[in-house]
């Protein structure tokens, strides 16, 4: 297959790119990274990317940006930082692709535990994570050309404890190569409107 990869330089996407590049074709884009350049919040961008890269077979995005803060002081600005970013730039991803995907390819977009176990400091977060789920689930039985959609909701990485795990006490953490599997199952596969729990 050929594979598009946004947001291989992250530890997600790494353990993706690992995973997947040993046995098909993975170009990567990124907005400062990849073999390509785009910015997800931009759907002009996001065409411009599909034009160059030509005909894919499979698109997988493992970027995206949120706020963490209290509520009290949450503003809608920062609010808009996660919906822009993570949720509008996955959206943006399947807006433009579905046109141009080969017949029979596959979506996997990510979003996170939160969505359905939230912690403090990340309504946001929750918000995006849950809203990204509900846009996989709709989107699926509308694609056309047996195009198919899924997404992967990751817990905390172990990788990321030293940044992340004060804020994640209790949760059993993930290596990154194994979440890594879920994206493998989702593009190698056959099922669509799955969220992937790895948890």
């Amino acid at each position: 297959m050929k594979i598009l990869l946004i947001g291989a330089s992250g530890t997600i996407g790494r353990a993706v790119h690992t995973e997947l590049a040993a046995r098909h074709d993975v170009i990567t884009a990124g907005r400062s990274s990849g073999d390509y350049r785009v910015d997800l919040t931009d759907l002009a961008s996001v065409e411009a990317l599909f034009a160059a890269t030509g005909p894919l077979d499979a698109v997988i995005a493992t970027t995206g940006s949120l706020h963490f803060g209290p509520l009290a002081d949450f503003t809608p600005a920062q609010y808009a930082i996660g919906l822009n970013d993570k949720l509008m730039g996955q959206v943006n991803l399947v807006l433009a692709g579905q046109k141009v995907l080969n017949d029979g390819g596959s979506f996997t977009l990510t979003s996170g535990i939160l969505s359905h176990d939230p912690i403090r400091y990340g309504s946001s977060a929750s918000m995006v994570n849950a809203a990204i789920d509900g846009f996989v689930r709709g989107a699926a039985i509308e694609l056309p050309r047996g195009l198919r959609i899924n997404v992967v909701s990751p817990t905390v990485l172990s990788e990321s404890l030293p940044s992340y795990g004060p804020y994640f006490r209790g949760f059993e953490s993930v290596p990154a190569a194994r979440v890594a599997l879920a994206y493998s199952k989702s593009v190698e596969g056959a099922q669509t409107g799955q969220v992937y729990l790895v948890d």
